[in-house]
């Protein structure tokens, strides 16, 4: 007969073996040299690259504040009250800080308690009925030694900060499409009055020409040439219009409002185009929120390997049970109707076919990806904030075209106008002067609109603002 001590020896061997093995079980490390490096500086601005953690927790500031404009400041309220994007990324967010507390309470002992009754016959007593009477405590613990439970909470925490930043990246992406489709909007305003403007004019300029010819001071040409002008004008305004109705059913939705009841009056566009300074610093992308979501899905991938790796080592249940257990309900809770019980159970597994190395297998692959999905997104946010700054330098080039193109065309209308009342030129030459200047003036509220979505656009790509510190004192 073999001694009891060799199988206890044995079984601790087993143990001691698992917990050499144990250190083997660190998830591989992430390979720096996969991610790319960091330009010196952007090459539309002066600001350089510092080594900065991430800061995507860090207070924004209500940045939208910097255009100075009240209409934008009450829509944005509203979108972040009751956008159903931000709700339901709230709710993922919520479901995954409970997942967190489910993995977490894997380490915790477990407790119950219990009590029956059962009433019935057995072999032994024939068929005189018994009754059987039990009331009880059960405690039960997994001995994380091996790191497995504390491995997975820490993937589920990282989890629960990704939605944490997901949440915050649809609240600066539904903001900044607040803010596009705002000024959009407001510059289609701008547009509609210098097409009406322009409308009218053709139409005071029709009934002038339409007398002159019932005077035989012109031919009929020249009344259908400014009478096509005018009704292509106002063609032009309805288009307009149609554009407008379907931006302000689209800020409904953002609002969260329903399309049917939600309306914005026409009004003059008077809000303030904030100037980026010049010295954009590097550490503005630190707060990106894409970028940090991507980073701990990163780094929750990597907490998995380990947990797919620390399959392979034993599990250890600690139990214990105590209770009591009667016939009579009198006598169940007497010392002498007590029961108890202690338990350990080591569970290792042997063979299982492969599956866990696959486990480990997929894992890793897991890891993989997400790296690839990380180095992605950093190349995205340095990308995104060039097209913004390119976007805002060129703009500001036009928009000064623009002013001086405006000024020449106005001009050119004017004296056209002299020309045309004094006989010195045609109606036509008229005409195509002032469709110069519509056209000039067209462009320049669509180019003034450009600025203000770039410079949000640009807001977007540093993360919430300019300024590291998260207010708008810069703006």
């Amino acid at each position: 007969m073999k001694n009891p001590l060799d199988k206890s020896f044995g079984l601790l061997s087993t143990l001691a073996a698992a917990l050499i093995l144990a250190g083997c079980a660190s998830p591989p490390p992430i390979d720096a040299s996969q991610l790319p490096t960091p330009p010196a500086s952007f090459r539309e601005s002066e600001g350089h690259w510092i080594a900065a953690a991430p800061a995507d927790a860090q207070a924004r500031g209500e940045w939208w504040k910097a255009f100075d404009d009240p209409v934008l400041d009450d829509l944005m309220a509203r979108a972040l009250q009751r956008n159903d994007r931000i709700q339901v990324a709230a709710a993922r967010l919520t479901q995954a800080r409970a997942l967190v507390q489910a993995t977490q309470a894997q380490g915790l002992p477990q407790i119950g308690a219990s009590a029956g009754g059962l009433r019935g016959t057995q072999p032994q007593t024939g068929t005189h009925p018994l009754t059987s009477l039990t009331a009880g405590a059960s405690l039960s613990y997994e001995a994380d030694l091996f790191g497995k439970i504390a491995r997975a909470t820490d993937a589920a925490t990282l989890d629960a900060q990704t939605r944490e930043a997901l949440l915050r990246s649809t609240q600066l992406l539904v903001q900044a499409e607040v803010a596009q489709t705002y000024f959009e909007l407001r510059a289609l305003d701008i547009e509609h009055g210098i097409v009406s403007d322009t409308a009218t004019a053709y139409r005071d300029s029709l009934r002038l020409t339409e007398a002159r010819l019932r005077a035989g001071d012109v031919a009929e040409l020249d009344v259908a040439r400014v009478r096509t002008e005018a009704a292509a004008t106002d063609s032009d305004a309805l288009a307009i219009q149609s554009q407008r109705a379907q931006l302000e059913h689209a800020l409904a939705v953002l609002v969260g409002d329903v399309a049917s009841s939600f309306s914005l009056a026409p009004a003059d566009w008077n809000a303030t185009l904030p100037l980026i300074p010049a010295g954009v610093p590097g550490t503005v992308l630190a707060r990106r929120p894409d970028v940090a979501a991507s980073q701990r899905q990163l780094l929750a991938a990597q907490a998995r390997v380990g947990v797919a790796q620390a399959a392979w080592f034993p599990d250890v249940q600690l139990t214990a049970a105590g209770g009591y257990a009667s016939s009579d309900l009198s006598n169940l809770f007497k010392w002498s109707a007590r029961a108890w019980g202690i338990g350990a159970l080591l569970s290792v597994p042997l063979f299982d076919g492969g599956r866990r190395n696959a486990g480990i297998d997929a894992a890793k692959a897991d890891m993989d990806g997400a790296l690839a999905l990380y180095r992605e997104q950093v190349l995205v946010a340095f990308k995104d904030v060039e097209d913004e700054l390119s976007d805002l330098r060129l703009l500001g080039e036009r928009a000064q075209a623009e002013t001086t193109a405006v000024t020449s065309a106005s001009r050119a209308t004017a004296l056209s106008g002299s020309r045309y009342r004094n006989g010195l030129i045609s109606q036509l030459e008229l005409l195509d002067a002032q469709r110069s200047e519509l056209r000039n003036r067209r462009e320049a509220a669509r180019v003034r609109a450009a600025q203000y979505q770039a410079t949000v656009g640009l807001i977007r790509a540093l993360g919430g603002s300019w300024d590291v510190r998260g207010d708008n004192s810069q703006g």
